[in-house]
C-alpha cells in the first residue's frame, strides 16, 4: 500500500517518528472523536536540554480527562506554562543553526493561548507540516470507529512515550548537545527543525526509507 491515509491522534510538538510517518502519507486523518488518554504525547513532548532529555508537559484543567472527549479537554493557564516552555525551548536550541530562522514561526503557537488541547495540537501540526514542506492534507474524523476504513493506516497510539507499537530505527543527525549526551533519538520534531532546518524534509524522506510503513 503506497502513500496511505494515516489515522493518528493529535500530539503536542510530536516526535520525529510522527513526521516520518506523515512523509509517507497521502493524507493525515486526525482522530477528533477520541477520549483523552494520559501519559501519552497528547500533552507532552521531549527536547534536548543541556542536562539531557527534557519533558515539556501542557497542564490541563482538573477533571477526569480520561472520560472527556479530546475536543473538550481544556488547558490550564494558572501558571505561565507557555512562557516556561518557550524559555526551555530557547535555552535548548538558542545556539542551534536554524533557531532564529524558525523561532518566530513557533513562538506564536504557544502565545496564542488556545483554550483547548486539541486546538493547540492541531495548530502545531499544521504549522510544522508547512515548515517541513510536507504535502499532507489534514482532515478530522467525524465519528469514532474502532476499526479504520479500508485503505487507512490506523496508527492511533502507535507512537507512544512508554508503550510504542510502531518500530522506529532512528538515523542520527547533528544535535546541539551531541558531544555531551550522544545522539538522542526521536525527540520532538522541533529538535530536527532547529538543527537541520530546510534539510529536515530531505532527512525525513531518508528516515522513511529506513522505516517504511509497509
Amino acid at each position: 500500500m503506497a502513500e496511505p491515509t494515516v489515522l493518528i491522534e493529535a500530539q503536542y510538538f510530536p516526535p520525529v517518528q510522527y513526521f516520518v510517518v506523515l512523509a509517507q502519507a497521502r493524507e493525515l486523518l486526525v482522530e477528533a472523536q477520541e477520549h483523552y488518554q494520559k501519559r501519552s504525547y497528547r500533552n507532552r513532548c521531549h527536547i534536548a536540554g543541556a542536562n539531557g532529555p527534557m519533558r515539556l508537559s501542557v497542564p490541563l484543567e482538573k477533571g477526569k480527562h480520561e472520560q472527556q472527549p479530546i475536543t473538550q479537554v481544556e488547558i490550564a493557564y494558572r501558571k505561565n506554562w507557555h512562557s516556561e516552555h518557550w524559555h526551555s525551548i530557547r535555552s535548548a536550541y538558542g545556539k542551534a543553526p536554524f533557531f532564529e530562522f524558525y523561532a518566530e514561526e513557533i513562538r506564536p503557537l504557544l502565545y496564542a493561548k488556545p483554550d483547548g488541547l486539541f486546538e493547540l495540537n492541531l495548530a502545531t501540526i499544521r504549522k510544522l507540516l508547512e515548515l517541513l514542506q510536507l504535502d499532507c492534507p489534514v482532515k478530522l474524523t467525524e465519528d469514532y470507529r474502532h476499526q479504520a476504513p479500508a485503505g487507512v493506516a490506523d496508527l492511533r497510539d502507535a507512537i507512544h512515550p512508554k508503550q510504542p507499537q510502531l518500530d522506529f530505527q532512528p538515523l542520527p543527525y547533528p544535535q546541539v548537545f551531541l558531544e555531551r549526551h550522544g545522539f538522542l533519538p526521536n525527540l520532538s520534531i522541533l529538535d530536527l527543525l532547529f538543527c537541520a532546518g530546510p534539510q529536515s524534509a530531505v532527512l525525513l524522506q531518508q528516515f522513511a526509507e529506513q522505516n517504511p510503513l509497509v
